[in-house]
């Protein structure tokens, strides 16, 4: 069974505005796939219903094989702690240290805080940034707080991990070493999806390239 899954899925916006139409498309166990198309083409509003912070206006989207357009509110933390976030707007907290920022999802989950405090150390090693967890996020260079960003976002050990333009304002250097940890993750079982208008990285790292165009998915 496909991890995810798209069946006829449209997104209409307030005032007519289709940033998809009609995308069907599966994702299996395993795969790293990225989703490319011209800005506006419908990348960062098909990747916002992966973890429901926006549902389809009509159509199916099934994670692990549950609908999250039909998810009750309560339900959609519990989904998200099985994917892996990393979007535009990266969010760090400058009142926290590196170490801070990654612990700060598992606390929220309960985690003691030992184990916590492991698999941040961990999440961060993983990363290349064990050396600056006393940091503030404010000292590091754009691809730091990039690798910061995805440290926090895998240290729940997701399934899926869901990444949009995940290297929009990095140099090339620091933007093949972002997916270089993403292949990384992906060799030891964790579902990878990318949006990405880079063709560059798509040639460089995709498998499996999925095209938007005006909202909908090109053959």
């Amino acid at each position: 069974m496909p991890v995810i899954n798209f069946s006829r899925v449209t997104k209409r916006y307030p005032g007519g505005y289709e940033a998809l139409r009609e995308v069907s498309f599966a994702i299996e166990a395993r795969e790293m796939v990225f989703v490319t198309g011209h800005s506006g083409a419908g990348k960062t509003s098909l990747l916002k219903l992966l973890p429901a912070i926006e549902r389809a206006t009509s159509g199916t989207v099934l994670i692990n094989g549950q609908n999250v357009g039909t998810m009750r509110l309560r339900a959609v933390p519990f989904l998200r702690r099985t994917l892996g976030l990393v979007f535009q707007e990266q969010r760090l907290l400058y009142d926290r240290s590196v170490f801070g920022n990654v612990m700060l999802p598992l606390l929220v989950t309960g985690q003691p805080p030992r184990e916590a405090a492991r698999r941040a150390r961990a999440a961060l090693d993983k990363v290349g940034l064990l050396e600056r967890e006393k940091a503030s996020p404010i000292t590091l260079s754009g691809g730091e707080q990039q690798r910061l960003c995805v440290a926090r976002a895998v240290v729940n050990r997701p399934s899926i991990l869901v990444a949009d333009e995940p290297t929009a304002s990095l140099d090339a250097e620091s933007a093949g070493e972002i997916l270089e940890i993403f292949r990384a993750f992906n060799q030891v079982g964790v579902t990878v999806l990318v949006a990405t208008h880079d063709q560059s990285l798509v040639a460089r790292f995709a498998s499996r390239v999925l095209r938007l165009d005006h909202g909908r998915l090109a053959p």
